[in-house]
């Protein structure tokens, strides 16, 4: 007799419907995977059948064959070996119980344990839209799973006790979601922490308004990496719908915290400059995420930007201009979401104390460690802003900075009105604005449109540089909440504009 049971699978962001179909039969005594499975699948024989005795079941000592469709389709993962051992439970007699509106998934230890596996919870969103009522995951991943509405999310522990509750219908409840409304950013660095940085202090709260990328530019120990690392802690909360894509992602990498249903704060990566360009977009033979998606709805920071391999930088072009990373493989071509707020830092020179009497690099050396940074790279990041050193005077005072809370108040009171400015689109802030509202969404004044004029040819800008000067300009001008953009507002924008041609002359 043959029997059906229903699990899941992944294939980048998506979860597929997975059918195990098992068949126990008379001949030499076999156990068989087919289904395209991988090495890890393969060996779900070994764990069910020790797990299976070691908690007192019986295993058939006979010709078993499990196909796991569709069959053309690649399995990877050990997510299979509970529904594996409940399908040979049914096929064999030892369990009677209609199961054609559950589905299960975890992993199996040696003696029965059930361990947790990646990706639950775009699996629990996918159930769901199947129609299915009873989701069977194990007890560490079933928070994320819990998030579904109308999905009852089961933490199985092992599975003697999974087995009782489907012989009795007792010692299993489903789990509760969280309530989305009750998670909230917790920080433990602050702006106040930052002495003096009036100037870079504002070009990030303007990034922050306008979801803008960044470019820092100062000697080693100005406070870079310091500003960089607080940029989370002004950014707006997160929208459950932002949970929910920022959570899929860390959930398929692994890295959702087991006692957290969602990601309640926005991201914040920083990977080391020997990152791969593989590592920041994801890769291997079924893609998993990279940097660049781990930082979706969040910050990705790039400290030191010119001792990243060239590779790794110019890679960056495509996916934060597009919000997405296609990833194309023999076995699959994957899409993952990556709309981020970029920000890098870097030293003027290879020593760091370009324009001081400190520095002791040639010119030819300057000119060779800038150049690492291309000119396409460049125009893809909207502010450019000089760090100075800090006076002895600000960095001893005991006078606290403005704090994080504060400047919140001020983006969220910018982004609400960029929310309504672009409710009915797909645009979420300024600098996601789409080539085609460019002209209707950033009315200029006369002496701001013949200013800009000037600067376009003056300054040499293209195409490119002049959109995002555009909507920098616009950010600014919602800050003041003025719906025309003004020649101040202009004028402000090109001073964090133009350090590329003081250093990339």
């Amino acid at each position: 007799m043959v029997v059906k049971i229903h699990s899941l699978g992944l294939l980048g962001m998506e979860a597929f419907e997975i059918t195990v179909e098992t068949d126990i039969s008379r001949g030499i005594t076999a156990f068989d995977i087919v289904g395209l499975p991988d090495a890890s699948v393969k060996e779900a024989r070994d764990r069910v059948r020790s797990a299976m005795r070691n908690c007192a079941l019986f295993f058939p000592s006979q010709r078993i064959v499990v196909n796991l469709a569709p069959a053309d389709v690649k399995k990877v993962g050990s997510l299979y070996d509970l529904p594996i051992m409940i399908s040979i439970l049914l096929a064999s007699g030892q369990l009677e119980k209609n199961l054609d509106d559950c589905a299960f998934i975890g992993e199996l230890s040696l003696s029965g344990d059930v361990n947790p596996v990646n990706g639950v919870l775009p699996m629990a969103i996918e159930a769901k839209r199947r129609g299915i009522r009873n989701f069977f995951v194990p007890s560490d991943n079933a928070a994320e799973g819990a998030v579904v509405q109308g999905l009852n999310v089961f933490p199985v522990d092992n599975i003697a006790q999974l087995v009782t509750y489907l012989h009795k219908g007792t010692g299993m409840k489903p789990a509760k979601p969280a309530d989305p409304a009750k998670t909230h950013s917790h920080y433990n660095i602050d702006f106040s922490d930052v002495r003096g940085q009036t100037e870079a202090k504002r070009a990030l709260e303007i990034a922050a308004c306008g979801g803008h990328n960044v470019l820092l530019i100062g000697t080693p120990g100005t406070g870079k990496s310091m500003l960089a690392k607080r940029v989370p802690t002004i950014l707006p909360e997160m929208t459950f719908e932002e949970m929910i894509e920022t959570s899929k992602i860390h959930s398929i990498a692994g890295l959702l915290k087991r006692d957290s249903s969602l990601v309640s704060e926005r991201p914040f990566r920083s990977p080391h400059h020997t990152v791969s360009p593989a590592g920041l977009t994801g890769g291997g033979t079924i893609p998993h995420p990279g940097e660049i998606s781990l930082a979706h709805n969040g910050v990705l920071f790039l400290d030191e930007l010119p001792e990243f391999t060239r590779n790794a930088m110019e890679i960056l072009r495509q996916p934060i201009e597009d919000g997405k990373v296609t990833i194309s493989r023999v076995n699959a071509t994957l899409t993952y979401p990556c709309t981020i707020m970029l920000i890098a830092a870097m030293n003027p020179c290879p020593c760091g104390y370009y324009g001081t009497q400190k520095c002791t690099c040639s010119p030819k050396a300057v000119a060779n460690y800038l150049a690492k940074v291309s000119g396409p790279l460049l125009d893809r990041l909207d502010l450019h802003v000089e760090v100075p050193s800090v006076d002895f005077s600000e960095l001893s005072s005991f006078e606290k900075g403005e704090s994080s809370a504060e400047i919140k108040k001020r983006v969220d009171k910018v982004r609400a009105i960029q929310n309504r400015r672009f409710r009915g689109t797909s645009i979420t802030c300024n600098a996601r604005i789409t080539a085609g509202l460019l002209n209707e969404m950033c009315p200029l004044s006369d002496d701001a449109r013949e200013f800009m004029k000037n600067q376009y040819e003056l300054l040499g800008l293209s195409a490119r540089a002049y959109d995002k000067l555009l909507k920098v300009a616009r950010t600014i001008a919602d800050i003041e909440e003025s719906e025309v953009i003004k020649k101040t507002h202009i004028f402000e924008a090109v001073q964090f504009r133009n350090l590329d041609r003081k250093y990339w002359r």
